[in-house]
């Protein structure tokens, strides 16, 4: 292994970290304040981590962009203005140009080798003879090697449609481009799901324990919906379906809401246009590529009272709850869960997924997504070694993966979320189908 200018990677990165992002939380309370004196209060979401986790990197001193709201704007502003300062400071690019710059071979960080291509990764493993336990498999995976809070414009986003903003639109293309450049692959295994037993006596895997534990289930579903390429069938049908699962899964569970969902399919050859005014999600042609979560302490909750008050972007039964109601909701346990179905038999880019305990202590990197009228928020988490990885070999039709996105509770007596990726099988048949599969998100009350 190498190390750049003699120091691992990201001992660079980290003195590329971007200051002006992480602004201490009292001057942001103090702006909100102020601004609360002449516009009606926006929902800012407490502050909250996990017992013993550690900051996450992330802007504002983790603060949502709520916090920012003017006139109603949910933060969008703020948060688009952030989004090209940072540009402007260079220093993604120069982390880019490190990466792209560096001899051949492993790049030296403090994880571990990185590789920029999965090939070399596979070459590492086969040549350092990493092996997985029975069911699982030793692979590459990709995982972001810069330690700063990053922005993502929406394709929805008006921007985009301004031709005023051209320039501004190809800045943000090329920073797109980098985001995804400054990731390397990393060694990992999988553990096959199915025998979670064995790696934790007397756990189930397809038990509510499970997810308490790991942030990681399994389930079973036949459904009965005949064409998942349908958004509006798949709604009718397979929405009311999984509600009914989590219900039936989770004991205590009150309420469950599903309210959107995803096609994956690279080889679909029909329409995969999105069209989110008639609820359609459209077909994905590819496969999140990336160590992620979509959620995090803020847009957990945020999401969830967004859609219980203003039933924004919910694809589901409509609700709407006056703002008490949706608290008094909130107020008691709620989890938002994943659930991913495939249509047929898994053959290659299966869908895999961490467990909570091992990366419990580790601080979430955030990726703020800047809609027209709202600040998502995403985690990205740097590579660990010991990271506990899970998949299911040949994952049936009806085997349904569930993750944990959020959870409410954070006394650390639960898992709060797990993370998760798409993976190339190196061991598949090189004429082996592309996953095709659905994948529905929830909120689940209690």
């Amino acid at each position: 292994m190498h190390a750049l200018q003699g120091r691992p990677l990201c001992a660079i990165i980290r003195g590329l970290r971007p200051g002006h992002v992480m602004n201490p939380p009292k001057v942001i309370e103090n702006q909100a304040t102020a601004r609360a004196e002449t516009v009606p209060p926006a929902y800012v979401p407490p502050f909250e981590l996990t017992e013993g986790q550690p900051p996450p990197v992330a802007a504002n001193g983790g603060l949502s962009y709520m916090s920012f709201d003017r006139a109603g704007d949910a933060g969008t502003a703020a948060a688009t203005e952030a989004a090209f300062a940072l540009i402007a400071t260079g220093e993604g690019q120069a982390v880019v140009d490190m990466l792209e710059n560096a001899p051949p071979g492993p790049i030296d960080t403090e994880w571990g080798p990185g590789f920029r291509r999965y090939s070399e990764c596979l070459d590492y493993i086969r040549e350092n003879n990493i092996q997985a336990p029975e069911g699982g498999l030793a692979l590459p995976l990709r995982y972001t090697v810069y330690e700063a809070p990053t922005y993502t414009i929406v394709s929805s986003n008006a921007l985009w449609q301004d031709p005023a903003r051209e320039a501004d639109a190809r800045a943000l293309r090329q920073e797109e481009r980098n985001i995804d450049r400054r990731c390397l692959y990393f060694p990992q295994v999988m553990r096959d799901a199915r025998r979670i037993g064995e790696y934790y006596p007397g756990l189930s895997p397809y038990s509510p324990e499970s997810m308490d534990k790991l942030g990681v289930s399994l389930a079973h579903c036949e459904s009965k919906c005949g064409n998942f390429y349908d958004a509006h069938e798949v709604e009718r049908v397979f929405y009311p379906e999984m509600e009914q699962l989590l219900l039936e899964f989770f004991p205590g569970a009150t309420d469950a809401l599903v309210y959107n969902h995803d096609v994956f399919d690279k080889d679909y050859d029909g329409d995969r246009t999105e069209d989110q005014d008639n609820r359609i999600p459209g077909v994905n042609a590819f496969y999140a590529n990336l160590v992620h979560n979509d959620l995090n302490d803020n847009s957990g909750r945020v999401r969830c009272r967004e859609l219980l008050t203003q039933n924004l972007r919910n694809f589901g039964r409509t609700v709407h709850y006056t703002p008490a109601e949706a608290d008094a909701k909130m107020s008691r346990r709620f989890m938002s869960i994943n659930l991913a179905k495939p249509m047929e038999t898994v053959r290659q880019y299966p869908f895999v997924l961490c467990a909570w305990p091992s990366f419990a202590d580790q601080p979430y990197i955030t990726n703020y997504r800047i809609y027209d009228d709202r600040v998502g928020e995403t985690t990205r988490f740097t590579y660990r070694p010991d990271h506990e990885w899970y998949w299911i070999p040949q994952q049936k039709p009806t085997e349904v993966s569930m993750l944990k996105c959020y959870d409410s509770v954070t006394d650390g007596s639960v898992s709060r979320w797990s993370f998760h990726t798409a993976c190339f099988d190196p061991t598949a048949p090189a004429d082996a189908p592309c996953r095709r599969n659905v994948v529905v998100r929830s909120f689940v009350f209690f």
